[in-house]
């Protein structure tokens, strides 16, 4: 009887000893390749690892190691109720994926990105002023009482202050620079907020921009370039930034902070509406301000440039900036990004420059494209076109489309009716033959395609196709240049207002 029972204890030590064995296997192996939300790794997610995260939280069977990290299902490094919430809806299949999950695949070098936005009109805004207060922890550079020029970026009365509207005093004339060249409201604010929510809402704690805002306003590439000639009242923009940049590096140090330049944004093109050279100066701006900031910051990481078209100048013809500033992106891909066109949103009266409301909606465009790009790494392009292709009288236009389907625009008037007739039913689109204008009869998207039929059989050679390109009558709170077609982008910034994308302003051949 002894000896029975001894015998028994003995199998019940090797099987808890091989439950032991396995468990300290399965743990190793997880903790070579967790999975959110698989707390006991066992390669599924279900009921079983939402009793465990709950006695955790009852404190009844504390979780450590992977089990630990797995359970952390919106990344912010602790386990709380939330955390739970998640793991029970994703079993319920209210959801596929976990906040953390985001979180985990965030590009956030640094404790303060420095955002850089130049240009003219524009990039330095208008009256009122809406963004008086700053909700997270975005920054600026104060200048206190220093005279600039000269850029003493080591001077005692520059500080870091929260980014607030407006982000130095006013201007009081035309031209102005530097650091007297803002009008109002620019989009700056708007972005920086809109980033830093969206940051959050992927289970970050935060994401802090300092912003360098330069532009100058009716001032082309000439005079915001690298080596622009300093005449008091214009040409100080890229030197401003510059010293921004170093000055802010420095008080990052100063601070433990650790600081780099995530992004340029340039919301320019008017003046340099008849530049046939305006791509290429767009490059060298891209090209001087990486290597000139990263020599300032030490970072390898490469500084994207987002551009935003214009469409005001010339009222009538078309622009080569315009074009320009879409192609800069087909052809410097991840380096240079048009972030799509201007045309839909609000206008002031004299159908050039936005509301202050536009202005803070251009900035959380700005921050979408910035976010999908530098902070996701992803590949981000516009609705844009790939090619174009005729047969008789029809011509069929491929495009890529961020979010599909395509879609018609029902807010915007339909463009053409009184001037430019000939593609008044074009809702946008514009066909050319040698020069001349082609009359539209109809257009319709087929899937990731819009299909124009022509009036007349298009010639063999000569023939292209536009979009939004050249300018007519502006319309009421717009301007001159504008389309209806957009893809269904479901994404709405803080302000409320829905922003899809809508298609870039192009002409290209057909084929």
């Amino acid at each position: 009887m002894k000896a029975s029972k001894v015998g028994q204890k003995v199998i019940l030590f090797l099987v808890s000893f091989s439950l032991f064995i396995s468990c300290i296997t399965i743990s190793a192996t997880a903790a070579n390749g967790g999975k959110l939300g698989d707390i006991n790794s066992d390669g599924s997610i279900n009921s079983t690892d939402v009793t465990l995260l709950k006695r955790h939280l009852l404190r009844e069977n504390i979780l450590t190691g992977t089990a630990y990290s797995n359970a952390d299902t919106d990344g912010d490094g602790k386990i709380t109720s939330i955390d739970l919430s998640y793991l029970k809806r994703y079993v319920l299949r209210l959801i596929s994926s976990f906040p953390g999950e985001t979180s985990n695949n965030l590009n956030i070098p640094w404790d303060w990105v420095g955002i850089i936005g130049t240009g003219q009109s524009l990039s330095v805004g208008t009256t009122p002023i809406l963004s008086t207060t700053q909700p997270y922890n975005n920054l600026k550079l104060d200048l206190g009482n220093l005279r600039v020029p000269p850029y003493d970026a080591n001077s005692s009365e520059l500080k870091l202050v929260p980014l607030t509207e407006p982000i130095r005093s006013l201007a009081t004339g035309f031209p102005s620079a530097y650091p007297r060249n803002l009008y109002g409201e620019t989009p700056h604010s708007a972005m920086a907020n809109q980033i830093t929510a969206m940051v959050k809402a992927a289970g970050r704690n935060d994401y802090i921009s300092v912003h360098t805002v330069v532009g100058e306003s009716g001032q082309g590439m000439s005079v915001i370039k690298k080596g622009a000639t300093d005449t008091g009242n214009t040409g100080r923009a890229y030197a401003a930034s510059i010293f921004e940049v170093t000055a802010i590096n420095r008080l990052a140090k100063a601070a433990g902070k650790t600081y780099g330049v995530g992004g340029i944004i340039l919301t320019h093109g008017e003046t340099d509406c008849g530049n046939p050279n305006y791509e290429n100066e767009l490059r060298q701006l891209w090209s001087d301000y990486n290597k000139d900031i990263k020599a300032i910051t030490g970072q390898t990481q490469n500084i994207p440039m987002f551009v935003v078209q214009q469409h005001s100048y010339p009222s009538t013809g078309t622009s080569a900036s315009t074009l320009a500033q879409w192609k800069a992106g087909v052809d410097y891909p991840g380096d240079i990004i048009c972030i799509g066109p201007n045309y839909q949103r609000t206008y002031g009266g004299d159908n050039v420059h936005l509301t202050s409301a536009g202005y803070q909606h251009l900035g959380e465009k700005y921050a979408q494209v910035y976010y999908e790009k530098v902070i996701l790494g992803k590949d981000w392009k516009p609705l844009q076109p790939i090619k174009a292709t005729k047969n008789g009288r029809t011509i069929i236009v491929d495009f890529h489309v961020p979010v599909p389907p395509l879609v018609w625009d029902n807010t915007l008037p339909a463009p053409n009716q009184n001037t430019l007739t000939e593609w008044r039913n074009g809702k946008g689109f514009e066909v050319t033959a040698n020069g001349s204008r082609v009359t539209i009869n109809s257009v319709e998207i087929s899937g990731n395609s819009v299909i124009i039929t022509c009036a007349s059989e298009l010639p063999a050679w000569g023939v292209k196709v536009g979009y939004a390109f050249t300018g007519g009558k502006a319309r009421p709170n717009g301007t001159y240049r504008w389309g209806l077609l957009r893809d269904s982008d479901p994404f709405i910034g803080r302000s409320g207002v829905a922003q899809p994308n809508f298609c870039v302003s192009f002409e290209m051949p057909v084929n």
